[in-house]
């Protein structure tokens, strides 16, 4: 570099001095989940291990096992998501390249005519010739401010949010199917508690029937027994539509057809076990919950994004290198005084850009304003849904206690009352309000073991459902 290229670079730098990006600074700060009070939901009772990654597995259902696994294969969405990682690292690759030498070849070869000579070819008359050239150009962005590093750091943090973005996703689908499955659970255990009440009718309908051919009873007895016949048919024709219904929904988070959920068989779940928490819950959020992780690593790209914008303000210079050879005719193409080369920094300097570089540090900065609150939001998010899970376990094990001890009762006076019709000593009414009372113990039951089951999977997402963040992969 001589002593002109010295100055000129020299005084790009002093106009590069004069560019104003202040007043243009980010405004928000990721939260800090110390400063959260986990409160007495989060507060463990002993140092349980986090979510497997097939926590599903712990309802003991080959079945539910099968489900979640074509979900995984076959689920659209997820495929998508699979393709954004894809994508994502073809965008971190341009943006590495970015930072790495470039060569080009390029080769020209030109047919002219002319009607007198303005190039060595010795004539007065018309002619025609090859004019050709043939180079190779080397260029090298010295990248002084870090610009095009910061681009690349940027998209491979887009790449490794991808990345946990599509394990969330998995996450998501896991749990929605389910979740999907222990309803359909749900329903099989409401139609068990409503077949059941319509054989008690019947047969109830049959001591009436028995007691009027024995001169004991009326035909009020019989009608009013056969009227409540029709509803409880109708109660085991909607709870049928709800199973048929919930079949074809986890047919289309598996990627499938309806047929497909024609074939689901009957769930047969169970889960043993108390409510227990990982005791460093709060801190261990962040790094088990993957929507949480993924916004970290977006707001660690936004930041890069930020530090590339304020490398646009100063000077780019580039490292060029260019040989190759250049000649008239073929035949002198190859000699050797035809070849031909240069060196030397190109040098690019905004002077006058109407604004641009200030609007585009402003708008990063807004945008990593935004993943900020993104993972503020997420992070709150965490602690309000794990909090709740828990919380609802807590009061439906007491619930599934009181209901239990009421079921108990009503089946007793259920007995009684059928007991003393039969005998003569009650009426229809009295065997009428205890069956009531009893299919409401019953579907209490029912409903609360199905709420069990799914605020455990929810749990499960709440926890992370497994993910653990890999060492090393951590960003800061």
């Amino acid at each position: 570099m001589n002593s002109r290229q010295v100055a000129a670079l020299f005084l790009s730098l002093a106009l590069a001095a004069c560019a104003d990006f202040s007043g243009i600074t980010p405004q928000s700060q990721p939260l800090d989940p110390r400063t959260l009070d986990p409160g007495a939901a989060l507060q463990a009772s002993a140092d349980a291990a986090w979510p497997t990654d097939s926590w599903w597995r712990a309802y003991g259902d080959a079945q539910l096992d099968r489900l979640v696994a074509q979900a995984v294969a076959g689920n659209p969405s997820l495929r998508s998501a699979r393709a954004r990682v894809e994508q994502a690292a073809g965008l971190a690759a341009v943006a590495r390249a970015g930072t790495l030498p470039r060569v080009d070849a390029a080769s020209e070869l030109t047919r002219t005519y002319g009607t007198h000579a303005a190039f060595p070819i010795d004539t007065r008359e018309a002619y025609t010739y090859w004019e050709n050239t043939a180079l190779l150009k080397i260029s090298y962005d010295l990248d002084l401010w870090g610009k095009d590093r910061a681009a690349s750091q940027s998209a491979l943090d887009s790449l490794h949010a991808a990345e946990v973005e599509a394990r969330a996703a998995q996450l998501a689908l896991a749990s929605a199917v389910t979740q999907g499955y222990v309803q359909l659970a749900a329903q099989y255990l409401l139609r068990d508690v409503a077949e059941a009440n319509l054989q008690r009718q019947r047969k109830v309908l049959d001591i009436a029937r028995r007691r009027y051919q024995a001169g004991l009873g009326t035909q009020l007895e019989i009608t009013q027994a056969s009227t409540v016949l029709p509803d409880s048919q109708a109660q085991i024709e909607r709870i049928d539509e709800s199973i048929a219904l919930l079949r074809n929904q986890l047919a289309a988070l598996m990627g499938r057809g309806p047929g497909e959920g024609e074939r689901i068989a009957r769930p047969a779940l169970r889960l043993e076990h108390g409510l227990e928490l990982p005791a460093r819950l709060p801190a261990g959020l962040l790094g088990h919950r993957p929507d949480i992780v993924a916004q970290r690593w977006r707001v660690e790209a936004a930041a890069q994004q930020i530090k590339a914008a304020k490398a646009g303000f100063y000077p780019d210079v580039n490292l060029v290198a260019a040989g190759g050879v250049a000649s008239f005719g073929f035949s002198r193409m190859f000699t050797g005084d035809k070849a031909t080369g240069e060196f030397g920094p190109a040098i690019s300097l905004p002077i006058f850009e109407g604004g641009r570089l200030r609007g585009n540090l402003r708008a990063q900065s807004a945008a990593y304003d935004v993943a900020v609150e993104a993972y503020n939001s997420a992070v709150i998010g965490a602690f309000h849904e794990v909090a709740d899970q828990v919380t609802s376990l807590r009061s439906l094990a007491r619930q599934l206690e009181l209901t239990e001890a009421a079921l108990a009762s009503a089946r007793t006076a259920e007995d009684q009352a059928e007991q003393g019709f039969r005998a003569g000593l009650t009426d229809y009414l009295s065997v009428l309000n205890t069956q009531a009372e009893l299919l409401v113990q019953q579907r209490n039951r029912a409903q609360i073991v199905a709420r069990q089951l799914e605020a455990h999977a929810a749990l499960m997402k709440a926890l992370g459902g497994g993910y653990t963040e890999p060492a090393g992969r951590q960003a800061s």
